[in-house]
């Protein structure tokens, strides 16, 4: 498995939010796992990336651009410092683009508290992005070359209140609520473009990405708030779950998560994708919100 390694382990997490489990598995076809997901109850929040760039590069990049995510979120909050890839505690040259947090609140009913986490979520997205990127500059692989990653998750910076989810690529997250399955994120893919804008037939490929942390310098992130209610469920996943799988089958076993079966939920959802044909890594990451 060469330099992999699971950030979380497969065992449930208690959060503010609610309670958490995940798995990830190597699928039958591919040799390495190059996906990752993580569960912070410190920080509340939630992540799982989808590696790229060969099987080294692809594992380092997940767990990379969540480490450095992360470091940099829990160092905005005061609660330590931001990682180099290299290990040491200097925090790099970073300077953030500039990022308008109202452009995402269009009932502009954000409170200034909120407003600072998200641009404090913008900046570690970016800041992510620069560190893979950087990487890949040492490594003459940069501009489109060298190893990447999806990054997809939820976060809520204080007890209560809203959660904010984040996104680049083509994993996804789900919300089972009220009987019905919805996509919360959309697919940065040239297949879901090329849906979008109504384009005949033959239409691209799924897994080509319109964008990734790590082959360029710019990143825009998907940002967007949401209120929880009590007995969602959600579910964070990496396309090897979803991409041959029956939408409906996918809802049937969500319907049945409570706070004490999520890890039979999460080997269920693996299951089925591993018997739809199981090409890619499979990463399935369970949160149930406390009733």
């Amino acid at each position: 498995m060469g330099s992999w390694k699971q950030l979380s382990p497969s065992q449930y997490h208690t959060l503010d939010l609610g309670v958490a489990f995940g798995i990830t598995d190597v699928g039958i076809v591919r040799t390495a796992n190059q996906d990752n997901f993580h569960i912070s109850p410190e920080l509340g929040l939630l992540a799982v990336a989808d590696g790229m760039g060969g099987h080294a590069g692809g594992e380092i990049a997940s767990a990379e651009a969540i480490e450095q995510l992360c470091g940099f979120i829990a160092a905005a909050r005061g609660q330590g410092p931001v990682l180099g890839a290299d290990g040491d505690t200097t925090i790099p040259v970073f300077r953030a683009s500039a990022f308008d947090p109202s452009s995402t609140d269009p009932d502009a009913t954000w409170t200034d508290a909120t407003m600072k986490a998200m641009i404090t979520l913008h900046d570690a997205v970016e800041f992510a992005n620069a560190r893979l990127y950087a990487a890949n500059v040492a490594r003459h692989q940069a501009d489109g070359m060298g190893m990447g990653t999806t990054l997809t998750g939820m976060w809520q910076p204080a007890p209560h209140g809203p959660v904010f989810i984040f996104h680049v690529g083509d994993s996804r997250l789900y919300c089972w609520r009220g009987g019905a399955l919805r996509q919360l994120t959309r697919d940065q893919t040239l297949y879901q473009q090329a849906l979008d804008l109504g384009a005949p037939e033959p239409l691209p490929p799924r897994n080509l990405l319109l964008q990734a942390l790590g082959p360029t310098a710019t990143v825009r992130p998907e940002l967007l708030t949401r209120a929880v209610a009590p007995g969602d469920v959600y579910l964070l996943c990496s396309d090897g779950l979803y991409g041959d799988s029956d939408p409906a089958a996918i809802a049937a076993i969500l319907a049945d998560a409570r706070d004490d079966n999520l890890d039979a939920c999460c080997a269920a959802l693996v299951d089925l994708a591993r018997r739809d044909g199981g090409r890619d890594n499979i990463t399935a990451l369970l949160l149930r919100c406390r009733a």
